[in-house]
Formats: structure tokens, C-alpha cells, sequence
């Protein structure tokens, strides 16, 4: 007689072993139609899963947060349904869900294309309208592998076989097809339907490039067909904001195959990029950062005392000189950092000391992964590392987290989510230590009235971070900066300072801090939350002056000398062109300012000023002009807004 305890605190008392469902049904009708699994002592279950004694349960329907993972995984194995009756002899291999939505690779003879994803869909839907029941149940390791072999599901076959041996097997049918899966799953295909299947691509068997190369069919799903159209919106608004094509079409930067994973900054993307820099130079200098730089290229033996070498050499790039000594391209700045601070003796005056470096790393990053700016082989980090004592520990992660809000406010991004990532469960130092440093970052937080979102076991094996995630203009998040408060490195490298007492040996603590991440993300990040149009104080030209015929030649010239002269990023285009046709292309190429002059102009010493999307500003003299040129740059706390 199970007594059933819901989320409200309420109970309900059965005679008999009884299903998520039923309880539902019990509740009423509604809840019942709408469910599609349970939770059940903690324990997520299919609707169908027996309770056979007393138990906490929570109904899970389309409105819960996890009702997601669910319709994701279910719509992936409608897929893989639909790809084997339309492609016979395809084998299935994983299905996993991701990042608003699922996959499942296959290995076909047939190469899968645009159009058949457009018949593939066709033919999810019509299992979705046969409402097939979706069952569970579990059999032995040997009947799994017997029947798999049997159906010539070879990949399959080789899961089961790497399972661990205490792992229960449970198979998901719908149909007349099943596949292998843990679960849950919705209870039947007509659960399904706010779905889209949106690319293929290649992929290996297991992720190693020694493998089969498998065909990778990507797909979205939602709780709601309203759901889904929203994120479709989203995707078409991001494919507009694209930073690789905005970039082409702005000149800021190429990729070559000469050097895959690195930049080739033009003229005015690397403008750009120097004013990101000279502005986090002033933030930094303004809070009491010196800045150094370190060797790009160093000695393995650094790499070995880091641990680098031992846990990260797939993603080094290496060379053996003609002496045999083997160095590293630098793929952290870290180990520099403490190389400098070991240099001289330091006193408990001397900290805290907060080091700041523009280091320049390389990482192999697997060609696949590479995406624009996004990611890259060789980037510019804004890192800083602050050396202090404990006692200083906590201040300091107040005065970075303040600094990176603030930061972030300039550009626009005032919704922030912080995670607080702890220890995870291969880690180096004791409880104890472990103890003081997610003290220091949760105190932090906590003495600022910020909230934050909790990662147990998400930490480095060194110690906790925080990490700082932006929401850009149309809804998405990007992970950006960090920071980590780290014992383990000053120990590997056997760093100290002199305290009170005069102790030669004390252990400082170090912070490793980085606001932007990298300046090439955060870079193809802001391409896309302004769609190329940049607030006046980061665009690469912040005004072009425009001419009307050769008369006023000389004048805009003089213009645009005069604005330069004090210190703004001003062109001419004295072209022989309509002055209607030079506003236009000027305006496609996101310039916040455009001046015109004619005769007029030229006679009285003004200029006719034209804002963003058209806007106009009326006719200014030059000075008035770089006053209200002035006034657009110090807003950078209204610079998601055009003028």
C-alpha cells in the first residue's frame, strides 16, 4: 500500500503498486495528459514506472525545467527511427541531447542532405500523429548483445560491451523499433512535435579521428510549437549577426589555410582590437595592476614543474632545437607569471601584487573545433594573476568581481550570471585548504548581495572558480571571464614572501583573473550582440566626411584633419559619386557618423551630421561637433544603444 508524498507536501494513499501515471490520473485528468515522466525518490522515471512502497514523487510536465531534456532525447530517437525506415541498412550509433537540442550519428552508405532532412521530418511527424506507445524494459547483457548483433547494429553492440558490468541494460521500443538507452522517455511519439531538424555534419565514431567517420544529424526540440518558433527567430537573428560574415563585410579580419585557428587583422579590425586593449590597460592601471610580458616560447622543464606537459601536452604545440633541448609554445600565461614574481625577494608589503599580462597563447584545438573567432589555435588573453596573502584573499575577489561588472556595463551587458564552480572530486590539497579558497569567492559574493548559480565538482582539479556569463542582445549567454584562487602552483613552483615574523617561506596565494578571456572571443562576441554597428568609442572610423562635389574637396579635408588632430578616428570620402550613394554604402558600413558638406557647409564652416539608420543631427560647427563626438565616447554605459 504505497503512500505517495508530492512536492506540496500532500499524500496520497494506494492499495497496490501504482505508476507515475496513475497518480497523476488520480489528481485528475488534466495532469494526467499532460505528464511525461516522474521523479521518484530523487530518481527521474518513465510515466509508466511502478512505485511499489512509500515514495516521494514530482510529476514532470512540459512546463518543468527538465521536461527539455526529456522531448530532446525522445525526439532523437524519433529521428533515428525515421533515418532507418527511410535509409534501410543505416546503423545507429549515440543520441545524446546538447545545447537547445539533440543529435544522433549514423553510419550510412547514403550521404545525407538538405532535402532529406526536409523528408525525414516529414516522416517524424507522421510517427508523431500514429502516437506510438514508447515502452521500457531491461534484459541481460547477453540477450542485448545477441540481439544487436542480430540486427546488425555493430556500434551498438561495442556500447554494450564497455558498459560496466553492474549496468542495468534497458532497451526503449516504439513500434516495431528499438534502440539502447538509460531513459526516460516521453510515453508515447505524440508527446512530440515542436521540433526542427537543423544541419548534418561529419563526425567520428567515439570522437577519435582513428575511427569510422559517422554522418551527424542535428535537430531542435520544445515544449511548445511557440517555443519553437521563438528559437528559430533567434537562430535566423543569429545567422544576420554572424561575425565571420559581418566581418568580411566590414573588412575587419581574414582566415587563411596558411595558419588555421589565427587571425589576419586588417586595418580595421586590428584598430578595434588596440582599443579594447589601451581600454582594459586603463581599467587596470586605474586599479593598481603593473603589466609585464612573458616569453611566448619556453623550456619543457617549465612545462613539467606546471604540470602542463604531464596533463595538457595533446594541446601544445612543441619544437626540438639543434641542441636537443625541447621547448613550448605558451598555451597559459600562468607559469610565466610565477617565474616573474619569483624573481627577488618579496615582502608582505609587496603584496598584494596584481600582475596583468596581454599574453599571446597557442593550443592545438582540433581543426573541426575551430569557428572564427570563436575558437582559435593562437589568442590574446587579458590575464592578470594577484599574489596576496590569505588574509587579502577575500578583498581581492570583491575588488575583481567589482572591477568585471563594471567592465561589462561599458559594453552594454548588464546581465550577468556568475558560477560558482567547488571541488570536484580528482583534486589536489586538503578539505582545509580547499575550505579557505570557496570561502573567499562565496564570501565575496555574498558580502556584494550578488546571487549566483552553485556547480558542485565543477572546479579545477587546483582549485574554485568563478566564471561570468553574458546575455547578448537577442537572449544568448557566452561564459567570458574568470576567476581562480589557486594554492597549488605557488607550491609546484615553491614561491614565498617574507611576512611579519620575518618567515622567508610563506605560501601567497594566487588569483588567476581574466575579464575578457580572450580579446579574439570577446571581439567576434561583440561583432554579434551590435550586429556590427559599434558604440562611437570602439568603432574602427567613428565618422566619415562626405563631400558634395570637388568644390568642398579641400574643406573636407580640413574637417577631417581637425577631428583627427583631437584624437577621433575620422576618413574622407571624396569620391565621384552621388552624395546619395556615398551615405548609403557608409551607412551599410555601420559608420556612427557621417558629415556631410556642400557649399554651404564649406562657406559657414559647419558640417550636416548624420546619426545611425539615418538619423539627423542638423548642421553643427566643427567644435560643436567633437564636443557631441566627446559626450558619445564618455556614455560607454549606453553604448548597446546607436546614435
Amino acid at each position: 500500500m504505497p503512500l505517495i508524498t508530492l512536492p506540496d507536501g500532500s499524500t496520497r494513499q494506494f492499495d497496490q503498486p501504482v505508476s507515475v501515471y496513475d497518480v497523476a490520473g488520480d489528481i485528475g485528468a488534466g495532469l494526467a495528459k499532460a505528464t511525461l515522466a516522474g521523479v521518484v525518490n530523487g530518481r527521474e522515471v518513465d510515466a509508466s514506472f511502478q512505485i511499489e512502497g512509500d515514495a516521494e514523487l514530482r510529476i514532470i510536465t512540459g512546463r518543468d525545467d527538465q521536461a527539455l531534456e526529456i522531448l530532446r532525447h525522445s525526439t532523437a530517437h524519433l529521428l533515428a527511427q525515421a533515418v532507418q525506415q527511410l535509409f534501410p541498412g543505416t546503423q545507429v550509433t549515440i543520441g545524446p541531447t546538447v545545447d537547445d537540442g539533440f543529435y544522433y550519428d549514423f553510419a550510412a552508405d547514403h550521404n545525407f542532405t538538405l532535402e532529406d532532412l526536409e523528408k525525414i521530418e516529414a516522416r517524424m511527424k507522421e510517427l508523431v500523429a500514429s502516437d506510438l506507445p514508447v515502452t521500457r524494459r531491461v534484459t541481460s547483457r547477453e540477450d542485448a548483445v545477441a540481439l544487436f548483433k542480430g540486427m546488425g547494429e555493430h556500434y551498438k553492440v561495442e556500447i554494450i560491451e564497455d558498459l560496466p558490468a553492474d549496468e542495468e541494460i534497458s532497451l526503449y521500443q516504439q513500434g516495431d523499433w528499438l534502440d539502447l538507452c538509460r531513459g526516460p522517455h516521453v510515453p508515447s511519439t505524440g508527446k512530440l512535435g515542436a521540433f526542427k531538424l537543423t544541419k548534418v555534419a561529419g563526425a567520428y565514431w567515439r570522437g577519435d579521428s582513428n575511427n569510422t567517420q559517422l554522418q551527424r544529424i542535428y535537430g531542435t526540440a520544445w515544449s511548445t510549437p511557440k517555443e519553437l518558433k521563438a528559437y528559430l527567430n533567434r537562430i535566423a537573428e543569429a545567422e544576420k549577426r554572424d561575425h565571420r560574415k559581418i566581418g568580411r563585410k566590414l573588412d575587419l579580419f581574414h582566415f587563411s589555410d596558411d595558419a588555421p585557428g589565427s587571425v589576419f587583422w586588417h586595418p580595421k579590425g586590428w584598430t578595434l582590437f588596440r582599443e579594447l586593449l589601451e581600454y582594459m590597460r586603463a581599467r587596470q592601471d586605474a586599479a593598481d595592476y603593473v603589466e609585464v610580458n612573458t616569453p611566448d616560447v619556453m623550456d619543457r622543464s617549465l612545462w613539467e614543474t606546471s604540470g602542463h606537459w604531464f596533463n595538457y601536452r595533446e594541446n601544445m604545440f612543441s619544437t626540438q632545437t639543434e641542441d636537443e633541448r625541447i621547448f613550448a609554445l605558451k598555451p597559459m600565461n600562468c607559469p610565466g607569471s610565477v617565474s616573474m614574481f619569483a624573481q627577488g625577494l618579496k615582502s608582505y608589503r609587496d603584496l598584494p601584487l596584481r600582475m596583468a599580462e596581454f599574453g599571446k597563447v597557442h593550443r592545438y584545438e582540433p581543426s573541426g573545433a575551430l569557428h572564427g573567432l570563436m575558437r582559435v589555435r593562437h589568442f590574446t588573453q587579458d590575464d592578470a594573476h594577484i599574489y596576496c596573502t590569505e588574509q587579502q584573499m577575500e578583498q581581492e575577489c570583491i575588488d575583481v568581481v567589482a572591477l568585471v561588472l563594471d567592465i561589462y556595463k561599458d559594453f552594454g551587458f548588464e546581465d550577468v550570471v556568475i558560477k560558482l564552480s567547488t571541488r570536484p572530486e580528482n583534486r589536489i590539497g586538503s578539505d582545509e585548504v580547499w575550505d579557505k579558497l570557496e570561502a573567499a569567492l562565496s564570501n565575496a559574493l555574498e558580502v556584494m548581495g550578488l546571487d549566483y548559480v552553485l556547480y558542485p565538482g565543477e572546479g579545477a582539479f587546483y582549485g574554485p572558480k568563478l566564471e561570468f556569463v553574458l546575455r547578448d542582445a537577442i537572449g544568448r549567454d557566452w561564459q567570458c571571464g574568470t576567476l581562480q584562487v589557486d594554492m597549488n602552483l605557488p607550491e609546484r613552483f615553491d614561491i614565498s614572501y617574507v611576512d611579519e615574523e620575518g618567515n622567508r617561506d610563506k605560501r601567497p596565494v594566487m588569483l588567476h583573473r581574466a575579464l575578457f578571456g580572450s580579446l579574439e572571443r570577446f571581439i567576434g562576441i561583440l561583432i554579434e550582440h551590435f550586429e556590427g554597428n559599434f558604440p562611437a568609442w570602439l568603432a574602427p572610423q567613428q565618422a566619415v566626411v562626405v563631400n558634395i562635389t570637388d568644390k568642398q574637396t579641400a574643406y573636407a579635408g580640413e574637417v577631417a584633419a581637425s577631428l583627427k588632430a583631437q584624437g577621433f578616428r575620422v576618413a574622407c570620402d571624396l569620391r565621384n559619386e552621388k552624395v546619395g550613394f556615398k551615405i548609403r554604402e557608409l551607412e551599410l558600413a555601420k559608420i556612427p557618423y557621417v558629415l556631410v558638406v556642400g557649399e554651404k557647409e564649406r562657406e559657414a564652416g559647419t558640417v550636416a551630421v548624420r546619426g545611425r539608420h539615418g538619423a539627423d543631427l542638423g548642421v553643427m560647427k566643427v567644435e560643436d561637433l567633437a564636443a557631441h563626438l566627446d559626450a558619445e565616447i564618455a556614455r560607454r554605459s549606453n553604448s548597446n544603444k546607436v546614435a
